[in-house]
């Protein structure tokens, strides 16, 4: 096995979600997603499918019906997109590998803007490229842009710039001027922009259908590849499907790289991709509305508690948060699952640039859930100040 793999950390995620699996009393917002199932519609559309026999392989880029559906879905949020830009694949996390496979190796430099899903730094690093890393910085409890940390970083040497936003897991979002002067230095130094915006629906600013995109900057033939999923917008995260939006001239490649990794995504997930968007503009305000609501009962009571450090998210499912005097965020997070019944996420999972923080993801359809499990918070944190 290549020694890259083994030093690969597992996930702590899964370390402390792991300690709680199987306890009835234990509230748990460790993972990234809701808690409601997919909508019935988009289910049944997979069953329908099914009992067709749609059982065989497809396009290697996706349906035919399934891209053109997501061109228009994404034309409608931004300036057009060709459905020849469109590549279906299986997950978000499979697009944003073949996204990499297709642009760096072994020995590349890759830019990452940090804390982040960890995913995202590991797949440059199983390619044998080099990950520099640019951490955001803390204001106020909110986490911020360093504009020219950033640029600086990006040079005619980097091949990659990985850009999260908004961010899993501090919700940052970048603003359309920091997209138009990270566009133009990328321009100026050759560097492609993957950028992961699988959370742009899920944004609160008042008036707006989604998060900026860098596709609202750049021009079709930039080297700029987007990553979509239906995982959080569409509450599919078992269902692996995602999207990404390339340069025409970049599909090909996507196309076969498809094929060395899964072949296609499945026609009946497919099927229920199409329903989703079908119906997307019916289900997905009304769920950013209740995701708004979540945010807005969890946050404020958190912000009450002493010695505790938080700020709103514009953007994505998570409350980012640290505790006063709790710097090893992986033991916290497992005493918060063993002596409180409460089950978060360690910031140490998304890199030491998060270390002494906690992700808490309030996707819930009881936001009741969210205060008892603030109470419980509350009453551990007494408890060990005594």
């Amino acid at each position: 096995m290549r020694d890259i793999i083994d030093r690969l950390p597992g996930s702590k995620i899964r370390e402390v979600a792991n300690a709680g699996m199987g306890r009835d009393d234990v509230l748990a917002f460790w993972f990234g997603e809701s808690d409601e199932p997919t909508p019935e519609a988009i289910r049944e559309a997979a069953v329908v499918s099914l009992n067709r026999g749609e059982t065989f392989y497809a396009h290697n880029l996706g349906l035919p019906a399934l891209r053109d559906a997501l061109a228009d879905h994404m034309s409608a949020l931004h300036p057009a997109v060709a459905a020849s830009r469109i590549a279906v694949t299986s997950s978000g996390v499979s697009a944003l590998m073949i996204a990499m496979q297709a642009l760096a190796g072994a020995g590349d430099e890759v830019v990452a803007v940090v804390p982040v899903w960890p995913n995202l730094t590991a797949q440059p690093a199983i390619l044998g490229a080099i990950v520099k890393r640019v951490p955001l910085k803390v204001r106020k409890g909110a986490w911020t842009l360093d504009l020219e940390a950033l640029l600086d970083a990006v040079t005619e040497r980097t091949a990659v710039l990985l850009v999260n936003a908004p961010n899993n897991p501090t919700g940052w979002t970048l603003t359309r001027d920091e997209q138009q002067a990270i566009l133009a230095h990328c321009r100026r130094t050759g560097t492609w922009i993957v950028a992961d915006e699988v959370y742009e629906r899920i944004y609160f600013e008042s008036g707006a259908s989604a998060a900026p995109s860098f596709l609202d900057v750049a021009n079709a033939d930039d080297r700029l590849v987007v990553v979509h999923s239906f995982s959080k917008s569409f509450l599919m995260t078992g269902w692996r499907l995602g999207w990404m939006v390339v340069p025409e001239r970049l599909t090909s490649a996507i196309g076969k790289l498809i094929e060395f990794n899964t072949s296609c995504a499945p026609v009946f997930v497919q099927r229920a991709g199409l329903a989703a968007l079908s119906g997307a503009d019916d289900f997905v305000p009304g769920l950013v509305q209740r995701l708004k609501g979540c945010r807005d009962t969890l946050v404020p009571q958190l912000a009450a508690l002493p010695g505790l450090q938080v700020a709103d998210p514009r953007g994505g499912m998570y409350a980012f948060f640290r505790v006063e005097g709790q710097d090893d965020s992986l033991a916290f997070a497992k005493r918060l699952v063993a002596q409180a019944g409460l089950g978060l996420a360690p910031g140490a999972a998304f890199g030491d640039e998060a270390e002494g923080w906690l992700r808490w993801c309030f996707a819930s359809r009881d936001p009741g859930r969210l205060t008892l499990g603030v109470q419980r918070l509350s009453r551990f944190l007494e408890s060990i100040r005594l």
